[in-house]
């Protein structure tokens, strides 16, 4: 045998035991990650199972709604709230707290809301508004709202108190702005933000899928929005909650 090949079979061996020592995982599982592909050294071969989910856009779903309508309440009760929970790896959620409200300008240049539910349903709209603007993290606002919206019968002020003692939020600075001219401004771009659709809305809660809104989109939001979510997202593979059944559920609107 030549030095030759003593320094190649030495260089296999120490290549294998390299490859070894980093890639102590079963074949079955080399692409499980990008990390695991790279110190396993398929990166190339895995490379189509990552490439769909890099490329996959997030569905785009934005809620039009007012505090205290209840079916806006039973909307986040029997759709968002579990659905949002469970996709929101694939959901860019936008809430959007105006609904039926309508705005008139006073002398001094503030902005004052009629609300559909009355003045309550306002001031719900208002803390709403200010938590998104606030809380900013769309993952410690949506659990807040949704706790509010699942609530029946208490003023929109009650629910807010109990919803961020168990969330850990400071309520205070949310409550300050909601009576603030921040506050005041901020609800005003929720209303022309609803007063942009098009088509104008006609109820709540009102969907847009995609920056789109239909009745049959509406007829399957309100019926199973997991489905109509998991039908629209193009990524593969899809979250193990798109392979879950779940029940159809009937919807009431606030005209």
């Amino acid at each position: 045998m030549t030095k030759l090949h003593i320094v190649v079979i030495f260089a296999l061996v120490a290549f294998a035991t390299s490859l070894e020592n980093k890639c102590n995982v079963p074949p079955e599982f080399w692409c499980s990650s990008e990390e695991v592909a790279r110190d396993c050294q398929v990166t190339e071969q895995c490379h189509r199972y990552y490439e769909p989910k890099a490329k996959a856009d997030k569905v785009q779903l934005t809620l039009y709604f007012e505090s205290l309508c209840p079916d806006c309440k039973n909307f986040f009760r029997s759709q968002l709230t579990k659905t949002y929970t469970a996709l929101s790896d694939i959901i860019n959620l936008t809430l959007v707290p105006y609904g039926n409200a309508r705005e008139e300008k006073d002398a001094s240049g503030k902005w004052n809301y009629t609300c559909q539910h009355g003045e309550d349903e306002c001031v719900g709209n208002l803390i709403e508004t200010c938590a998104i603007h606030l809380l900013k993290n769309i993952s410690v606002y949506f659990p807040f709202i949704s706790c509010i919206e699942h609530d029946q019968f208490g003023t929109p002020q009650f629910s807010a108190k109990k919803c961020a003692k168990q969330q850990g939020i400071d309520l205070q600075p949310i409550m300050d702005c909601s009576t603030s001219s921040l506050g005041n401004s901020l609800e005003h771009q929720m209303a022309l933000k609803t007063e942009a659709l098009n088509p104008p809305h006609k109820y709540v809660p009102w969907v847009t899928l995609n920056g789109v809104h239909t009745e049959e989109i509406e007829k399957k939001a309100e019926a199973d929005l997991t489905a109509l979510i998991c039908d629209t997202y193009k990524g593969s593979p899809k979250p193990a909650a798109c392979n879950k059944k779940t029940g159809l559920h009937h919807s009431w609107r606030e005209f």
